[in-house]
């Protein structure tokens, strides 16, 4: 499927303009709430008997819909949201934008404006207008449907936000935050789109051609690599893998040169096992269906990459696929098998359900061959990572400690909840093999998604390098706050967000 456009309509207004909005959000704190809303005596009345009742007093997720008192034509109604006790943070405002846009969607109200102005003064314009629309954008996310007959289910399709009369500043900052948000949300939305997908309707090849049409879309240049091509590179974990499915493997990568010369270069390595079954190594039948999820590292990083090409920084960034099924068969990878990898190194088999790992040690090489200096691999790696951290939080190991800390204090500004895990030498001796370089799982069950982890920084060897397991948070069984049912996009704010920042540091370096 094609990358999915904004079909909302969004503007900077002028608080006063006339407005024919179904709904004005006005954004309140706990302490805004007792003191009114400002806006009409009768609103006051009404939140103050809300207040009094304890059905809204300005928390996180809170919302309530009261007549609108021709503030936003006819019949348009105000809709309070909540921005909790933090209302000095961006992260509040997006929050809060998500909740109002699900009310407003629950009411079939598809037309909204937003009252940037409301309490946050602490957070600036550029700031706030971003996580207001982007927050609305990510509301309003429904999954794709399949059947004959289509929900009726409303969609956002216009919203304005507003900035004090006559505030020039104001106006340009917004409209810079709004650019901003349309890109990020853009990016998460087709992430989570190609993470929803059946495994019938995205097999490797089909994703391939997605990464060729996002390819065409930006201008970026995309190589795919076949079986036979994979073959004669001596790819071999990423063929061991792919070879027990009819629909055979591809290694995907795409090149994204925002400065003069190929160097510096960023590598993105994600895992693009479309379904996996476990091979031969069969999984339970159990929410097997949840493996339409296990090309969630790859859907992260063309979600970023779509991201990264509608704002355009000055950095060079190569994103590599590993693309396979998963498949039992009679010509399946084996447990107790012994293959070669792209990097030369042997990997012994022990269990074909840690195949993530196998196909991301070619990527991580292929990556490196292609110009990579610095690597971020993005997997759902682990179930290990649920037992360790649940549906909560991401997991990261890392080789190097600076460049870590760099991930993690984007993915704290970008409200991305991310857990270092320890890379100690006793959890690497774990992965020897008694016939091979190394093996793909260990004998016993500690340790697991740390385990996972290093046997993809083996191959990374001494290039900077982190990974990611989103194997809990990539595809969620239901709606978890802000984060909707299926694919979530999680970490294409994060990473979008420290490669921005890096090619700001570049740009600063190069003066």
């Amino acid at each position: 499927m094609p990358v999915r456009t904004n079909a909302v309509s969004l503007v900077i207004a002028e608080a006063g303009d006339t407005l024919q909005a179904d709904a004005l959000i006005l954004y309140m704190d706990k302490e805004s709430v007792h003191q009114g809303t400002g806006l009409h005596p009768g609103l006051d009345e009404e939140l103050a008997r809300l207040r009094e009742r304890g059905l809204f007093t300005g928390e996180a997720g809170q919302t309530e819909l009261l007549p609108g008192f021709g503030l936003c034509g006819a019949g348009g109604g105000v809709l309070l949201a909540g921005l909790g006790v933090d209302a000095a943070s961006p992260l509040a405002w997006r929050a809060a934008s998500v909740y109002a846009a699900r009310a407003l969607l629950a009411r079939k109200l598809t037309r909204a404006a937003a009252k940037l102005a409301a309490g946050g003064g602490a957070v600036p314009w550029r700031d706030r207008a971003r996580a207001v629309a982007e927050g609305l954008l990510l509301g309003g996310y429904r999954m794709p449907v399949f059947r004959l007959q289509k929900d009726d289910a409303a969609e956002l399709r216009e919203a304005a936000l507003l900035v004090p009369p006559g505030d020039a500043a104001a106006r340009r900052a917004a409209e810079d935050g709004l650019h901003d948000a349309v890109a990020f949300a853009e990016g998460i939305i087709y992430a989570r789109d190609l993470t929803n997908l059946p495994g019938n309707m995205l097999l490797p090849e089909g994703l391939a051609q997605e990464a060729r049409a996002l390819a065409a879309q930006h201008g970026l240049e995309c190589t795919v690599l076949d079986e036979q091509e994979l073959a004669a590179l001596g790819m071999g974990g990423l063929a061991a893998v792919g070879r027990g499915s009819a629909n055979p493997p591809r290694m995907i990568a795409l090149r994204y040169q925002g400065r003069a010369e190929w160097n510096g270069v960023i590598g993105l390595v994600g895992k693009g096992v479309t379904f996996d079954t476990g091979g031969i190594s069969l999984k339970k039948a159990e929410g097997m269906e949840e493996m339409i999820s296990d090309m969630g590292g790859a859907a992260v990083l063309l979600g970023a990459l779509h991201t990264l090409c509608l704002l355009r920084p000055a950095v060079n960034v190569v994103v590599v696929i590993p693309a396979a099924e998963n498949m039992p068969s009679g010509d399946a990878m084996r447990p107790g098998d012994v293959i070669t990898s792209l990097s030369g190194h042997t990997i012994e088999v022990l269990n074909t359900d840690a195949e993530g790992r196998v196909v991301l040690a070619d990527g991580m090489t292929y990556a490196k061959q292609l110009g990579a200096e610095k690597l971020i691999d993005v997997a759902t790696l682990t179930g290990a990572v649920l037992v360790a951290l649940g549906d909560v939080a991401t997991g990261a190991i890392a080789n190097d400690e600076a460049f870590l800390g760099e991930l993690l204090a984007a993915a704290n500004k970008a409200g991305e909840k991310v857990w270092a895990f320890p890379n100690y030498p006793e959890y690497q001796e774990m992965l020897k093999s008694s016939v091979a370089d190394i093996k793909n799982a260990t004998s016993h069950r500690w340790a697991g998604s740390i385990a996972g982890g290093l046997f993809i920084g083996f191959f990374a060897g001494n290039t900077p390098w982190i990974h990611f397991d989103t194997g809990g948070t990539a595809w969620l069984w239901d709606e978890k706050g802000t984060e909707p049912k299926g694919g979530t996009g999680a970490l294409v704010r994060t990473i979008a967000e420290w490669i921005l920042e890096s090619a700001e540091q570049q740009t600063v370096a190069s003066i």
